[in-house]
């Protein structure tokens, strides 16, 4: 199995990726640029340079402009100073060879740096975020329909919804039409976020997102603390193991599936990423196991699940869940032979 890893700007975990660059298929990074807008908040902007450096000492074979905010303010469609300022730094990078490709979720936005870019679009893979949630093969064939209109050249690979995650033969009875239908390509699963499954709140929550990047004032944190989420997941601990999440310990089963899983939780810094690649190449996780999921980083502080403690069989169990939790127990089974909380009552989860 490959990874395809987040990159920020950290020397130590530069060396850790080249250290285990033969296990790394790519990785993706954002610019944090006032004019590159990725599907998280931008809290300090770097330059083009300082990227181009450091992704050029990276061992990697493919490398990702994150570009995937769920939406953009008008004049990112249609100014051509706004336009141009991204192209530009798209082709700084491309002709020092630090990128591969953009992730988008916006399809307006991809259409639009076609038009203002072709020549530049052209030399560039446009690879679908995760947020497009493509969980069949008619939304797949839809997107790379799409995606083939424009100038920007198809994607080397295509990481499809994180709710198959667990349903086994829905997955590979996808990953194998699309590789039928689009010979080559790369199949990819997101392996380590931990937000509720099918999480209701998200697209709002990927909205919100956009338009704090465009300047809205919005507290994404205390609406998810107050109102979604983290409360959901504070009243009912159990429904994190309905959770997608790809454990460790479970990557062998996938690897007859699928090529490359996708590691997330960049926003959360260089140990985090270096605790998370180091399990997942290990295939084995000692410690609190929300400690390895993105998204879940509030509940790590009042919830500690003991990996070790989760049974042999947690992917086959789960694999099989009908999602009759009026009548099943086995999640709130788990939580208390796995869990123990730091300062709440697990009582009625």
């Amino acid at each position: 199995m490959l990874f395809n890893m987040p990159v920020v700007l950290d020397a130590d975990l530069a060396q850790i990726l080249n250290d285990h660059a033969e296990s790394l298929h790519s990785c993706h990074f954002s610019l944090h640029a006032p004019h590159v807008h990725d599907g998280r908040l931008q809290r300090r902007f770097l330059n083009t340079d300082r990227w181009t450096a450091f992704l050029g000492d990276l061992r990697i074979p493919r490398k990702y402009l994150l570009v995937n905010s769920r939406a953009h303010d008008h004049s990112a469609y249609f100014e051509a100073d706004a336009l141009k300022q991204v192209l530009s730094s798209l082709a700084s990078m491309l002709d020092a060879g630090v990128v591969h490709g953009v992730v988008f979720t916006d399809a307006y936005y991809l259409q639009a740096l076609s038009d203002a870019g072709p020549d530049v679009a052209a030399r560039l893979e446009a690879v679908p975020s995760v947020n497009h949630m493509l969980d069949t093969f008619d939304r797949v064939a839809s997107l790379m329909d799409f995606i083939a209109s424009t100038r920007f050249a198809l994607p080397g690979m295509i990481i499809l919804d994180r709710s198959l995650n667990r349903r086994m033969e829905a997955l590979a009875e996808l990953a194998s039409r699309c590789r039928e239908s689009f010979p080559g390509i790369k199949i990819e699963l997101l392996a380590n976020e931990g937000c509720l499954d099918h999480c209701p709140f998200k697209l709002t929550h990927d909205c919100h997102i956009s338009l704090v990047n465009m300047g809205a004032v919005l507290d994404t944190h205390a609406i998810n603390r107050q109102l979604g989420c983290m409360r959901t997941l504070q009243r009912s601990p159990a429904l994190l193991f309905r959770s997608p999440f790809i454990r460790p310990e479970d990557v062998t089963a996938y690897e007859p599936i699928v090529d490359v899983l996708k590691i997330c939780g960049r926003t959360l810094g260089a140990p985090f990423l270096t605790r998370v690649l180091d399990a997942y190449l290990k295939r084995s996780f000692s410690g609190n196991l929300i400690e390895l999921m993105d998204a879940m980083e509030p509940t790590a502080r009042w919830l500690r699940v003991d990996n070790e403690e989760l049974p042999r069989d947690f992917l086959r169990q789960l694999s099989h869940c009908y999602r009759d939790c009026r009548s099943c127990t086995y999640c709130a089974e788990l939580l208390h032979r796995s869990a123990s909380p730091k300062g709440v009552s697990l009582e009625g989860a």
